[in-house]
């Protein structure tokens, strides 16, 4: 577990589906205990860390004498050791897959007209995710699609975190290039 107070030292991990699938297979489902939490707490730290670089963009622009756009809503921190402890009673596992989809669609729009409006070049582009299908797939496969749902929903993270590391560089990128120029 990393431990920091600088949110920009916070980094997103890769959950690899595969590698905890088969651990819980092989552990007979104790495994998804930590899967669980960590997509949780991966969550909560991304949105903490998504929230810093919103601040430090809007500073950003301030400084140049600009109107930051509105920051967008920090999402509701779950408590992660709640949430993986509530998989014992399996229904929550579907509520957690659905929560996170949600956040993530939430997430990424947010995310995206705040970049659309602080940067005039688009950084990024957000991810669709068909929640109404896979809830369908759960529903017809009698609560077998949310395995599916849920590797598609550890994917769309992972693509999430890969996304915003470039989004980051770029910012950062961006931010440098005009105090170079102003420098000047």
């Amino acid at each position: 577990m990393q431990t920091t107070s600088n949110p920009h030292e916070i980094s997103d991990r890769k959950i690899w589906f595969s590698m905890w699938f088969l651990g819980a297979v092989v552990t007979f489902g104790i495994a998804f205990f930590p899967m669980f939490w960590r997509l949780v707490e991966g969550r909560n730290r991304h949105f903490q860390k998504e929230a810093a670089l919103e601040e430090q963009v809007a500073e950003y622009l301030r400084n140049k004498g600009k109107q930051p756009p509105p920051m967008s809503q920090l999402p509701k921190r779950m408590n992660a050791k709640v949430w993986a402890a509530s998989i014992i009673l399996i229904v929550p596992v579907f509520l957690i897959v659905y929560l996170l989809s949600k956040d993530l669609i939430t997430h990424e729009r947010n995310q995206d007209a705040f970049l659309a409006a602080a940067f005039p070049e688009r950084m990024f582009m957000p991810q669709t995710i068909p929640i109404k299908t896979y809830a369908l797939i759960t529903i017809v496969t009698l609560g077998f699609g949310v395995i599916y749902w849920l590797y598609k929903v550890v994917n769309l993270y992972n693509a999430h975190f890969k996304a915003h590391l470039t989004v980051e560089k770029e910012i950062a990128r961006l931010m440098e290039e005009e105090k170079s120029v102003e420098h000047m």
